[in-house]
């Protein structure tokens, strides 16, 4: 059953979050991608429009006091790459609350606690999902952070460990206790990793287990209807968005303009696409330089192609690319290419159409459903 209208729903409709003391022009947000959400693609969604706060890569918090270049290269940014929030993990609390600080004075306008990685290497140092599993320990860590720093610190959490220890209530009350400013949570328990569907009915509870604080939903959202469908279904205050915008970068902005108005915005056309993909790529080449921009890139442009239509030849060049010009070339082989699937006015023939993408947890069964960013497989306790 839908959940009933609130004022919190009525709130998230605005397109409005208050998270602390930051107030947030959209109540979207990216959610942390490992090895996908860099600055480069910060940059993107923020240049298309509609996202309210972009989050870091999840960084280890003793790397950055051990001041290792890999974890401050996962914290850089610009400052059109704002608001910013960092997440950190870890489990010892001294170490996550001196980490809080560097971040701080970086510039972050808020810092994530990760409480929902399932994947064994963050786990077994009793972080991400293990936090989940020792209330008074994880509310203790949280309050340190607060009383440390003067940005607002957000936790990102799953259901629970598995089926039988849904704690996410009893954490976010505990959390919101603590000083926690928000809470994340993504409607799927630590033993599914990333299968099965999310759970809207789990999401809720933790919407009601809080006072005053905004609970914000994660999982399985890859469409501005899919979107829609959480806030309606959860009266969470904001939706964020991991593998769903990189997919389809507009997704913010398309989502905005829909919970906003009530009506869908078209997707974008392919000229389009094109220009983003090409304009991450300069981005990649700035951050990274262009050998390993262009080498990142590889795993990037397959995803921009899967809403081209036709694309294997892109793809099959794409993937060994080393330059700029390199990639130029496949792009111009691509449209010549391409244009053999085309209509008189330059319109993809219907039958080559890509499919329309919908959201697992709203999937009828004569559906299709594009495939989504890899994710490890198997038993989560061998990823």
């Amino acid at each position: 059953m839908p959940f009933q209208l609130s004022q919190r729903t009525t709130l998230a409709y605005s397109g409005r979050v208050q998270i602390g003391s930051l107030a947030l022009k959209s109540n979207l947000f990216l959610s942390p991608l490992a090895g996908y959400t860099n600055l480069p693609f910060r940059l993107v969604v923020r240049e298309i429009g509609g996202v309210g706060l972009c989050t870091t890569d999840l960084v280890n918090a003793r790397s950055l006091l051990e001041k290792r270049d890999k974890a401050f290269k996962l914290i850089e940014t610009r400052p059109e790459d704002s608001p910013l929030a960092v997440q950190l993990f870890g489990s010892v609390a001294e170490e996550m609350r001196d980490a809080a600080l560097i971040v701080e004075a970086r510039g972050a306008v808020s810092v994530d606690i990760n409480m929902g990685c399932p994947v064994k290497k963050v786990v077994k140092i009793g972080g991400g999902s293990a936090m989940m599993t020792e209330l008074d320990k994880t509310a203790a860590l949280v309050r340190g952070m607060v009383n440390a720093v003067k940005i607002p610190v957000t936790a990102k959490m799953r259901l629970g460990w598995d089926d039988d220890n849904l704690t996410a209530p009893d954490l976010a009350r505990a959390l919101e206790d603590a000083g926690a400013a928000a809470i994340f949570v993504h409607g799927r328990t630590r033993e599914q990793g990333f299968g099965g569907t999310v759970n809207l009915a789990g999401i809720r509870k933790v919407v009601e287990a809080v006072k005053t604080i905004p609970v914000i939903g994660n999982g399985d959202v890859v469409t501005p209807q899919a979107a829609k469908k959480m806030f309606d279904e959860t009266g969470c205050a904001g939706v964020s968005i991991g593998r769903g915008a990189f997919y389809d970068p507009w997704i913010f902005k398309r989502t905005l303009h829909l919970i906003q108005t009530g009506e869908l915005p078209p997707e974008v056309n392919f000229a389009e696409r094109v220009r983003v993909m090409s304009r991450h790529l300069d981005l990649m080449v700035e951050v990274f330089g262009e050998e390993l921009g262009c080498r990142m890139f590889r795993k990037i442009a397959p995803w921009y192609a899967k809403r081209f239509g036709p694309c294997h030849e892109f793809n099959k060049k794409v993937v060994h690319v080393a330059t700029r010009a390199d990639f130029q070339t496949v792009l111009e082989n691509y449209l010549r290419w391409r244009q053999q699937f085309l209509d008189e006015r330059g319109e993809l023939l219907p039958r080559f159409a890509p499919a329309p993408m919908v959201a697992s947890f709203m999937r009828e069964p004569d559906e299709l459903v594009p495939s989504q960013i890899s994710v490890p497989r198997g038993p989560v306790e061998v990823w």
